[in-house]
């Protein structure tokens, strides 16, 4: 398992927590404008790191054919338990096991990726890439951490990069968004990519 490992370990410790927390937040209406602007209508959809299931359940709601992915059991259990009717199944970056290359319309990473390993962090974005159809999209973001990497007091990591390791990671791929912007629903900064996968890209 690549993913930090004291960052599932929290998850897995405390995921009903983290699951009233993340739904009591506001609706992240920026991340729901985004999806709305770029992503192909109703296509196979993956969101990667889903956690508790809120975002799959708001893709499921307008048409797109979603499934959730997560490298936490407790989590993935927390989503079945709030959306039975919807598909959540086990996947731990960067490789994404069992889930096949050019599989997908639209890809979604909301804030997953500096959990990550700093070393594992372009594998994941490449990885994330090849699992899109070619025109797919991909929307990938993460928590902007300042000069070194950080630990919160539950353990999670937030690993500490500059967004060049993400741009060089999807170079071929056409830049449809690149921002950094204060999240409407967590209230954190985080950094956000869009991007189109070309033929060969």
């Amino acid at each position: 398992m690549n993913v930090d490992r004291q960052t599932i370990a929290a998850y897995e410790a405390d995921a009903a927590a983290y699951a009233r927390e993340w739904h009591a937040q506001p609706a992240p209406a920026d991340l729901h404008a985004v999806v709305r602007r770029f992503f192909r209508p109703a296509g196979r959809t993956a969101d990667i790191g889903c956690g508790s299931g809120r975002e799959v359940a708001f893709l499921a709601a307008n048409g797109f054919d979603a499934v959730g992915y997560d490298a936490s059991d407790a989590l993935l259990e927390q989503a079945r338990v709030r959306y039975p009717r919807l598909a959540f199944t086990a996947a731990v970056l960067p490789e994404l096991d069992g889930l096949p290359d050019s599989a997908f319309d639209n890809v979604l990473c909301e804030t997953v990726i500096m959990h990550l390993p700093h070393g594992d962090i372009a594998p994941a974005v490449r990885r994330l890439r090849a699992i899109l159809k070619r025109n797919g999209i991909l929307y990938l973001s993460w928590r902007v951490t300042d000069g070194a990497d950080q630990r919160d007091t539950h353990g999670r990591l937030y690993t500490a990069f500059d967004g060049a390791l993400v741009r060089q990671a999807l170079e071929g791929a056409a830049v449809l968004l690149d921002e950094e912007v204060v999240s409407a629903s967590s209230g954190k900064r985080i950094h956000r990519i869009v991007v189109r996968k070309s033929e060969g890209g």
